[in-house]
């Protein structure tokens, strides 16, 4: 009867799918063994046969569950840790992934012309006045590469027939005419460092084929020919065969729309891709071949079609699906060839130099369209100087893993166009780099008009302290926002206000404590907290954080006193901004909040905070 009892209990198993860990893998097997196998074996001890069994069972269950929730895991970019996924997720977001971000300066070319006498006045000769050329280059005192990405033409005449360049008169005679004038025009540059670089391809046919840069941060690819004289156009994808070219605008309203843009096939192409592990860029190229161009869009089907041509017995004939793309629908795949890429690569912050510090001229580039006088054109080229009167901004170091993550919610939701503020935002902070970047960006509705949104920007300088944004930089992000708003709608682009606070705090301290160390450890944990990667526009100073962060450190009994402060002007050699802030008139229950558009900012933390220990 205990027999059939037995056998009964045999066939009725059950098995438990609850348990993810050694223990409970080892618990639940134990269990197991002793129920239906209690006639085979009954010592289980750790050094028994029984016992290597269910430690072996356990450990591999133990190790599959963590790669099943590991590679759960991986599916989102929320939860991936492994960063090839991050970067799979990120690019199927439709956000790409940037190096380092240059800086954006506007530089003032200043130079020195001979005056003439035309119709009753003294005028720059303007048969020596030259056109400083694209990609001259210039630099600041630390070394800081700036390439100018536009042409000065400094002969240039607006509608009235006058030069668009600020004149001044630099020499006089004894006479007290001038003999020669000062002429400034200013240009917009990006800093980082062109480079050439030459790739030598083989002799075999590879569809899709991949060539990479050697340098990193690459900002911006300027052109890419190979020796054959045919120029590849960069793209967004390799299906797309056409690009816009600007073209200079000859018609009278040149002054209105300096450019226009020209539709212009591709057949040439390529698309680019940064890689988040090594920072390098890689480009990618089509599938077709250079013979097929001229070619159907199509293969041609009798070159895949079985090769009877009238005969009745075959051999063995097999079909290449590579022939299929060897099309000019994805583009042509380079070969045999050498590729030539100019690149400009290189930012950071330290890119954000000061004013008046870009003086130097690496490389000039200058040309004279009117064949001046061979001794004007030396005393030209030689008076040439530089200067920017504004600091240069947008510089910022490569997008971290975590704000890669970060905009991909957003990012996926804008869909190529901009509804929400959340799409607003999304836009802004992955405007390219090769544009300039901004640091911080706050919405708020315009009180005045319905469909307007009012936008605060803030940048940074070299040293990482919150900066107004160059007007450059501002032009930059109007043309990339304007290619993805609404027709009804309008964003005013506006400067944050940087308000500087600075903190006193006064606390009774252990008399068992060293007073200045634990002084140095509340000065220290109050800077992190005000560091300026927790910054943000219209975020409001919430005072018992502050409290909570004093309180708590080790040696402190009580606080006595806290007060905030508003800095601005000069104070003992050091800068801070020029917007005064009311700190009591702007506090309530607690919390500081700062005027519309405004940011907070703890400038120079070791003078800022002052902390009184008693």
């Amino acid at each position: 009867m205990s027999s059939d009892i037995k056998n009964k209990l045999k066939k009725k198993r059950t098995v438990s799918y609850l348990n993810k860990d050694f223990d409970g893998f080892r618990s639940d097997l134990l269990s197991y063994a002793r129920t239906f196998f209690p006639d085979q074996i009954q010592d289980f001890s750790e050094a028994s046969v029984g016992g290597l069994f269910i430690d072996m069972a356990s450990y591999v269950g133990d190790v599959m569950s963590f790669y099943l929730d590991h590679q759960f895991g991986e599916l989102d970019v929320g939860s991936a840790v492994e960063r090839q996924n991050i970067e799979r997720h990120v690019r199927m977001a439709g956000v790409e992934p940037a190096g380092a971000a240059p800086a954006v300066a506007t530089v003032d070319f200043i130079i020195a012309a001979p005056a003439v006498y035309s119709d009753g006045e003294y005028i720059p000769n303007r048969s020596a006045l030259p056109v400083i050329a694209k990609n001259t280059i210039v630099s600041s005192a630390g070394g800081v590469s700036f390439v100018l990405v536009e042409d000065i033409d400094f002969s240039e005449q607006n509608k009235f027939d006058e030069l668009k360049a600020t004149l001044e008169i630099k020499r006089i005679n004894s006479s007290g005419i001038p003999t020669q004038f000062t002429l400034t025009r200013s240009g917009l540059c990006v800093s980082g460092k062109v480079i050439e670089q030459k790739l030598r391809l083989g002799n075999s046919f590879v569809p899709f084929r991949k060539v990479s840069l050697s340098s990193r941060d690459v900002s911006s690819i300027m052109s890419v020919y190979d020796s054959e004289g045919n120029r590849y156009y960069e793209v967004t994808s390799l299906t797309q065969d056409t690009v816009f070219k600007p073209v200079i605008n000859l018609g009278n309203d040149s002054d209105l729309v300096p450019e226009n843009l020209e539709l212009v096939p591709a057949p040439y192409r390529y698309t680019r891709q940064i890689s988040l592990k090594t920072g390098l860029t890689t480009l990618q190229f089509g599938s077709g071949l250079a013979e097929s161009l001229d070619g159907d869009v199509l293969p041609d089907p009798s070159a895949l079609a079985l090769p009877l041509y009238g005969k009745k017995t075959f051999s063995r004939f097999s079909i290449d699906p590579n022939s299929l793309l060897k099309t000019k629908t994805m583009g042509i795949s380079p070969y045999k060839t050498t590729l030539t890429v100019v690149y400009r690569s290189g930012g950071g912050l330290n890119h954000n130099v000061a004013p008046r510090q870009i003086r130097n001229v690496e490389k000039l580039i200058i040309k004279f369209h009117h064949n001046p006088d061979v001794r004007d054109a030396a005393i030209v080229r030689a008076s040439l100087r530089v200067n920017n009167n504004q600091a240069a901004a947008g510089g910022a170091p490569a997008l971290t893993l975590d704000e890669l993550k970060a905009a991909v919610p957003a990012y996926r939701n804008s869909q190529a166009r901009i509804v929400t503020k959340q799409d607003l935002l999304a836009r802004i902070y992955t405007m390219p780099s090769n544009f300039g970047r901004v640091f911080r960006a706050g919405i708020r509705s315009n009180p005045n008009n319905p469909l307007a949104t009012q936008l605060f920007i803030i940048s940074q300088d070299a040293r990482g302290k919150l900066a107004i944004s160059p007007d450059a930089l501002k032009e930059n992000l109007s043309l990339f926002l304007n290619e993805y708003r609404l027709v009804s709608d309008a964003v005013d682009i506006l400067d944050a206000k940087v308000i500087n606070l600075s903190v006193k705090v006064e606390v009774l301290i252990d008399s068992m404590q060293n007073t200045a160390s634990v002084a140095n450890v509340i000065q220290a944990k109050v800077a992190e907290y005000f560091k300026i990667k927790y910054a943000q526009i219209d975020k409001p100073l919430v005072t018992s954080e502050v409290l909570n962060i004093v309180i708590n450190v080790p040696g402190v009994v009580s606080l006595v006193n806290i007060e905030f402060f508003s800095v601005t002007g000069v104070v003992m050699g050091r800068k801070y901004s020029t917007v005064s802030f009311n700190v009591k008139g702007n506090s309530k229950k607690g919390v500081i909040f700062p005027p519309t558009g405004a940011i907070f900012e703890m400038r120079h933390p070791k003078d800022d905070i002052v902390v009184i220990a008693g």
